[in-house]
């Protein structure tokens, strides 16, 4: 592995002594650690995503999604699928509504349950194995 040394014409001096030739070029031309910095993810959007990413780490709330994915729902029929209580449901339901990956319509009695296309995204994050079929 190749050892670059930041030489004197190396204008920040926030970078470390060795580093690898292949990353202090692209990152000199961006501007240095601060034109690095003014490219990331601002903490907001950051903090956005690991909200999602909470949201998306509980089985059943991605049996929910994938169960939607499929049609709309009602509670009842979601509630039967998970074998879970309505206080539970509720719980995941409204987490997942609250991070806008399902809606909720009513429908006289009911609820009908359907993803976002920010659900639809999100789900696609998550690979499904495929079954192979002999």
């Amino acid at each position: 592995m190749k050892k670059a040394a930041c030489s004197t014409n190396c204008a920040d001096p926030a970078i470390p002594p060795k580093i690898p030739p292949e990353v202090l070029e692209p990152l000199m031309t961006i501007g240095g650690l601060e034109g690095l910095s003014n490219q990331i993810m601002p903490r907001n959007a950051i903090m956005q995503n690991v909200s999602l990413f909470k949201a998306l780490s509980d089985p059943f709330r991605i049996n929910i999604l994938s169960m939607l994915s499929i049609q709309p729902l009602c509670v009842c029929i979601i509630r039967e699928l998970l074998k879970i209580s309505d206080t539970r449901l509720s719980y995941h339901l409204k987490k997942l509504s609250s991070m806008g990956l399902i809606e909720g319509t009513s429908q006289g009695n009911y609820i009908i349950y359907e993803l976002t296309d920010l659900g639809v995204k999100a789900l696609s994050l998550c690979s499904e194995e495929k079954k192979k079929r002999p």
